[in-house]
């Protein structure tokens, strides 16, 4: 069985984090390790008043620990860190357990709409940026793309700008970037991939849906990583990643207004389990 660890956050309540990337990447028929950075009562989107324990320091125990089993892993995935330190801990721990076939996979979860979330200051992105440098693969939002470049968010964008900004990310270490939330026209909206490899794009996209609901970008880096170490195929794992995204937001549109800190995505395993069924035809 192939196995992922993914580092990142849990949050007791709301739809991110681990207790989205556990549960997905499980039902993809892949063992996933868990390293906890924090324990929030609730994710910071929308909610006010959450409490948070700081696990940086186990970080690094728990790395010593699994050095001493040889345990290993076909992809490592990073989520929501919470501060420079983890950041840290996180690229040691990627020089401890990055073996050849190991996939480093970074979610730079750090901003959207144009903002940093909550609690992060002017020189995380910068930070970020370093650990994304270690990285195989990453996927930022534009917000995230344009904080790490020291660039101007930009609501209005045409493909060229895209393509841009993808090239410019891989200049800073990653071989692969996939840009998430990208819509060109009020009908679709889906993610684009820049292989700088062979230089190459690819493009997939899906139905525009205008509402907004936390946690779909870990939503949709959780199945990508886990399609990927499934099928060892960008192209499956993006249009799979999105597709799933998009149909968890149309199963919650009709408690958009209870439901906005998450997606109602444990409706839709059934559906996850059947995309992996349909790619593997």
């Amino acid at each position: 069985m192939k196995k992922v660890v993914t580092i990142q956050d849990i949050s007791c309540f709301g739809k991110c984090s681990i207790t989205v990337a556990l549960p997905l990447i499980s039902a993809m028929g892949i063992e996933c390790a868990i390293i906890p950075t924090s324990v929030l009562s609730t994710h910071t989107g929308g909610f006010e008043g959450f409490t948070f324990r700081d696990l940086s320091e186990d970080i690094p125990k728990i790395k010593e620990h699994w050095k001493k089993y040889a345990l290993s892993f076909d992809a490592i995935y990073t989520g929501y860190l919470g501060s420079h330190s983890q950041i840290d801990y996180v690229i040691d721990f990627i020089k401890d357990f990055k073996k050849d076939g190991t996939v480093v996979f970074v979610d730079p979860a750090m901003g959207d709409k144009g903002k940093l979330y909550t609690g992060f200051d002017d020189a995380f992105p910068a930070h970020m940026a370093k650990l994304c440098a270690s990285a195989d693969i990453i996927v930022p939002n534009l917000t995230e793309a344009a904080f790490m470049l020291g660039r101007e968010y930009k609501e209005h964008y045409d493909e060229q700008y895209v393509h841009d900004t993808l090239k410019a990310l891989c200049k800073m270490g990653a071989k692969k970037a996939v840009l998430t939330g990208i819509s060109y026209d009020k009908t679709t909206q889906g993610a684009v991939l820049y292989n700088s490899e062979d230089d190459s794009f690819y493009s997939y996209f899906n139905e525009h849906i205008p509402v907004s609901f936390h946690g779909t970008g870990d939503t949709f880096a959780s199945v990508f990583i886990g399609a990927l170490t499934h099928f060892g195929d960008e192209k499956k794992a993006l249009e799979m990643a999105v597709d799933f995204t998009v149909e968890c937001i149309r199963s919650t549109l009709p408690e958009k207004e209870s439901h906005s800190y998450g997606t109602k995505f444990e409706e839709r395993i059934s559906y996850l389990i059947d995309l992996i069924k349909k790619y593997e035809e």
